[in-house]
């Protein structure tokens, strides 16, 4: 299952439909962020829930391989 990250944003009752949007887009293009859910109240201001995909990498294996026999504190001569 995916995990996401989120950010709220708060847009207060002044702020125009178009700015909103620009503010939007802004946020999805330049980090990747898409609209969860928008919620429009009733005094004109919203609130936006943005998302985005969290992104883990693998560990790497080391290719450490496991000793075989005891050790007796020297070296095998050669």
């Amino acid at each position: 299952m995916a995990e996401y990250s989120y950010l709220v944003l708060y847009m207060p009752r002044g702020t125009s439909r178009d700015a909103a949007r620009r503010i939007l887009t802004d946020h999805a293009e330049y980090g990747n962020w898409e609209l969860s859910r928008m919620r429009l109240y009733p005094d004109g201001s919203r609130k936006a829930t943005l998302r985005r995909m969290i992104i883990r990498q693998a560990r790497p294996q080391l290719g450490i391989q496991p000793i075989t026999g005891q050790w007796h504190g020297r070296y095998p001569a050669s």
